[in-house]
């Protein structure tokens, strides 16, 4: 007289409400998302002097390390070793004599190198 597929009330419920939270974050998710992708396509419309509207997206924001911040961690890191083989005597202070050399050795190298790429303002 029961069947396998029978379900009670009860049961219905807790799969409705499963259903229904699961919509709802769902929902959310697609929100958040559209939310992003809005953000990064942000229209910026400017007028020109023969009234004809331009229109530029804005650039996607840059991630990681700059050329500027490789080129001075690098240049600081091979002056201090440099440094410090050539002045013997006094390694400490070829060290640091040689890190600060390179480190702005680096960022000038870098920073030229940021400035081709249009990561620096």
């Amino acid at each position: 007289m029961l069947s396998c597929k029978h379900k009670t009330s009860d049961e219905t419920k807790v799969l409705s409400a499963t259903e229904l939270r699961d919509s709802l974050e769902m929902a959310k998710y697609k929100e958040t998302k559209a939310r992003e992708a809005a953000a990064q396509q942000r229209v910026v419309t400017t007028t020109t002097t023969q009234s004809a509207p331009v229109t530029t997206t804005a650039a996607p924001k840059k991630k990681g390390w700059s050329s500027a911040a490789k080129g001075t961690a690098i240049g600081a890191g091979s002056g201090a070793i440099l440094g410090a083989i050539i002045d013997k005597n006094h390694r400490g202070r070829g060290a640091v004599i040689g890190g600060v050399a390179g480190g702005g050795a680096g960022y000038i190298i870098g920073r030229k190198k940021d400035k081709k790429t249009g990561r620096a303002q």
